[in-house]
């Protein structure tokens, strides 16, 4: 038995809070139903979306469960185009590892365009402490930046602020005028970023996809950033976790239409490149070193799970977060970790430490909405169930919860017990033990003063 962790405090103390947050829940619903709108627009393209689903799902449950020889396979091939590869335990081997080259390059400048392993990390908190710049040049994840916060979402980090807010924001952090629109904030921030391309001393991105047969990475954006991010800069370095791989080329005419899709509502993404390593001495364009740094960081933890390890299947389309009704209502930051919503509840304590993380598991109202849109078909609401009984078998339970349940149990299996108490009696109870956890913004309901088996025998009989 333990004690509730620090981190299953704040959670529910914000989940309480944002969820009565009507300007927020405003923000989020209006950004949502936009989102819904092309996503069911976008799904048109499938003659047999069923049949996508299954084919993308069955090949990337395949690379899991034989991942040692697709990583083995990309390496060889990634190296034999020039490109080095570093392999990561964790966090700080992979910072290290970029620190080093940083350091071997002089480099004092680095641009980066969005990618979630990088946040898992921590790279950017890592570079400013090593005095090097690492500016977010994806147009949500720089407002993010600007404001000093996380991603709010895997696929949209800015999803939680109106035009508004980010021109509030800019008129803070810029001096531009407050009243600035939409069009003009994004011109005004191409217009930033463009000089910090050209000066940049190193370009890091993450990677959509990792192509054992060739050796590749994949990236597919609708800005332009990561291209240019690995285009100006002399070194690149690209930060995936060991999951993101897939077997072949041609692999990619399933996956890259299913991102798109069920990630923005497109066809196709505007931008969608492949990396196989540094420019060639007939290439005029690209970086002339390129790392690739293969991310553990807590994978393997999940890939010794029988059941949990097909969420590494994930290809991190944000689609169930946008389904799910309990991250409709708390938002994205109060889940408190890099990986939100229904997969984040699922990968997150194993990928950091169960004992601390187990409450996610728990925050699901396990109604399967996040399996129905998954486009890998991950069963994400079993394997929340899977999880939850993970952490009680290993005892991450309180003594009131253990004590609650056994009490519970044994009354609401006895007919006797529930007949020998009245509704005066089950009330006060329900009123000690249950109405605190029920919170303050809604009344308990209240038992009858009878039975129903008693109501029963006063006008039937026995």
């Amino acid at each position: 038995m333990v004690k509730i962790s620090s981190e299953e405090k704040t959670f529910l103390k914000q989940s309480e809070k944002i969820a009565f947050d009507k300007i927020h829940r405003e923000k989020i619903k209006f950004n949502i139903s936009r989102y819904e709108q092309a996503v069911d627009k976008g799904l048109k393209i499938y003659q047999n979306l069923e049949l996508a689903r299954n084919r993308a799902g069955f090949i990337k449950y395949r690379v899991i469960n034989n991942l040692d020889k697709y990583l083995i396979e990309f390496e060889d091939n990634f190296t034999k185009n020039g490109g080095k590869v570093i392999w990561a335990r964790d966090a700080d081997d992979a910072i290290n590892a970029v620190l080093s080259i940083a350091k071997a390059h002089e480099v004092h400048n680095v641009v980066k365009s969005k990618s979630m392993t990088t946040e898992e990390i921590e790279l950017n908190e890592a570079l400013k402490k090593n005095n090097i710049e690492s500016l977010e040049t994806d147009l949500g994840e720089f407002i993010v930046q600007q404001a000093g916060q996380k991603p709010y979402h895997i696929v949209t980090p800015a999803m939680h602020m109106s035009k508004e807010d980010v021109a509030n924001l800019y008129h803070k952090k810029f001096d531009t005028d407050e009243n600035m629109s939409p069009q003009d904030l994004t011109l005004y921030t191409r217009q930033l970023l463009r000089k910090k391309f050209i000066d940049a001393d190193m370009g890091i991105s993450g990677a959509n996809f990792l192509i054992a047969d060739m050796g590749g990475i994949c990236l597919t954006e609708n800005e332009g950033n990561a291209m240019l991010s690995m285009s100006f800069p002399k070194i690149h370095i690209a930060i995936a976790g060991i999951e993101k791989l897939i077997p072949t080329l041609e692999d990619l005419d399933l996956y890259w239409p299913l991102l798109a899709s069920h990630g923005t509502g497109q066809n196709m993404t505007v931008y969608n490149s492949i990396i196989s390593g540094p420019k060639k001495e007939e290439e005029k364009d690209g970086p002339e070193e390129m790392y690739v740094i293969l991310l553990d960081n807590g994978r393997t933890n999940l890939l010794a799970k029988e059941r949990q390890r097909q969420a590494l299947s994930c290809i991190r389309c944000g689609a169930c977060l946008n389904a799910c009704p309990v991250y409709k209502n708390i938002g994205g930051h109060t889940y408190n970790t890099t990986y939100s919503g229904p997969i984040g509840s699922v990968i997150t304590p194993y990928m950091q430490d169960q004992k601390t993380w187990k409450h996610l598991s728990f925050a699901s109202s396990l109604c399967g909405r996040c399996t129905e849109v998954c486009p890998v078909k991950i069963p994400i609401h079993e394997l929340l169930l899977v999880n939850r009984n993970d952490s009680v078998k290993s005892g991450y339970f309180t003594y009131f919860e253990k004590t609650s349940m056994k009490a519970s149990t044994k009354i609401l299996s006895s007919r006797r017990l529930l007949d020998l108490m009245g509704g005066k009696t089950k009330n006060f109870a329900a009123g000690l033990v249950v109405e605190k956890m029920w919170g303050p913004r809604r009344e308990l309901p209240k038992f009858a003063e009878k039975s129903f088996s008693k109501q029963w025998k006063e006008k039937h009989g026995d």
